[in-house]
């Protein structure tokens, strides 16, 4: 026989009972559509983390509390209270870190504000005036408050959409002053909408000169980051390593193992996000992989049904004079074509599916979700759906070709 006739004769055989292939497939389709739906979710969710990161710009450098975590389990080594105000004066010297642009401190927290009745859960960030510039923040209205602000710890303070929303329903907040742990703080200024699109969700935020959340709501005297800018692109990484060294001579540490802090470019972050975010993406489609397999031992159990209904064709045909090996070429060539129109279907329906849901995520989120089409997971899907077909074809295929025709002419 030749490969076009074991070709056709396979079709022939796959289109006699399309319900029964169909529900044969099924597991491939939806094994295939997940990993699909996964992998494009998770490049999405990826493009849209790393954009985030790069649009602090990619000379912006971070110092953060506590060492450079060794392990997973590792979590004490994030937390700390080792970057002070002496550490500010060091690296603000030239003399220190030359190619220094910007630098801003800033304290984290939360609390709840309040405006007559109206209350809300706010997250606290303290910062200079420089995070206008560096988080490229516009309010809609009021203005930013100004470095004398800072100075002199003023009660002001720049609210984000939402809590303008819960405290002041249709009022205008300018100008109004909220309390926050029972201190009063005039409203400045009022951000847009972000819609959580951003690195930090500043449509919950209360934003106030760092010196004001440190004396009168945080009751601390440390820093819980520290963001800094270099002149230029092409000078992050001697800047990263200037503020490093400055930071050993301000803590007194001779030997690196032992920093109580941790500096990151924003490669350095992108490069651990990227890690991070695919490891994971690819751990869930690794899960929903699963369902290839249940689909592969469907497709065997099926071909062996088959094999046993067509015993007597496989009989006829091999008195004909077809030989063990063009049976065992039809049974897992119909093996094989399942498994593909299963991928492609699964291909097909996965992307599908990935892309509605992308522009859902895009409406509801109102984030730049791009939708990606996983080229690699495709490809992925193609072989194995057809290594499948070959794995698990294979020994309904043999049992097949292994039949006496004699034998097989009598079977009723």
């Amino acid at each position: 026989m030749t490969y076009k006739h074991i070709f056709q004769t396979s079709i022939k055989g796959l289109s006699t009972n399309r319900s029964r292939s169909f529900l044969t497939i099924l597991g491939i389709v939806i094994g295939i559509t997940a990993i699909m739906l996964v992998v494009s979710l998770g490049a999405g969710a990826q493009s849209l983390i790393l954009g985030q990161v790069q649009g602090l710009g990619t000379n912006t450098i971070a110092v953060i509390p506590g060492r450079e975590p060794t392990s997973p389990s590792d979590v004490s080594s994030l937390f700390g209270d080792s970057l002070k105000q002496k550490d500010i004066v060091a690296l603000q010297n030239k003399s220190n870190v030359p190619y220094l642009k910007s630098i801003m401190p800033t304290v984290i927290g939360s609390d709840t504000a309040s405006y007559n009745s109206n209350t809300y859960q706010t997250s606290i960030f303290g910062a200079t005036e420089l995070i206008a510039e560096i988080f490229d923040l516009h309010p809609s209205e009021g203005r930013f408050f100004q470095r004398e602000d800072v100075i002199s710890s003023a009660d002001v303070v720049v609210i984000g959409s939402e809590v303008a929303t819960h405290l002041f329903d249709n009022e205008d907040p300018l100008g109004q002053k909220i309390k926050i742990k029972g201190r009063n703080f005039k409203v400045v200024a009022v951000l847009p909408p972000t819609g959580g699109g951003s690195l930090f969700n500043f449509d919950s935020m209360a934003l106030m000169p760092y010196t004001t959340a440190q004396t009168y709501l945080l009751g601390i005297k440390y820093f819980n980051r520290i963001i800094m800018q270099s002149l230029t692109d092409a000078q992050v990484e001697s800047t990263a390593e200037d503020v490093k060294l400055t930071l050993r001579e301000s803590h007194n540490i001779t030997d690196p193992t032992k920093d109580d802090f941790t500096v990151q470019t924003q490669q350095d972050l992108a490069n651990r996000l990227t890690t991070i975010t695919s490891a994971l993406t690819y751990f869930l489609a690794a899960v929903a992989s699963i369902a290839l397999f249940v689909g592969g031992v469907g497709i065997m159990n099926i071909m062996l049904v088959s094999v046993t209904e067509r015993t007597r064709e496989i009989g006829l045909r091999k008195a004909l004079g077809a030989t063990d090996r063009d049976i065992l070429s039809q049974f897992l060539l119909e093996a094989v074509l399942l498994t593909a129109i299963g991928g492609v279907i699964g291909i097909i329906l996965g992307s599908s599916l990935a892309f509605i849901i992308s522009l859902i995520l895009s409406k509801v989120l109102s984030v730049d979700w791009q939708y990606v089409f996983p080229w690699s997971g495709a490809i992925l899907g193609l072989v194995v759906s057809a290594l499948i077909g070959l794995i698990f074809g294979g020994y309904p295929a043999k049992q097949a070709a292994s039949k006496s025709p004699i034998e097989a002419l009598r079977y009723e």
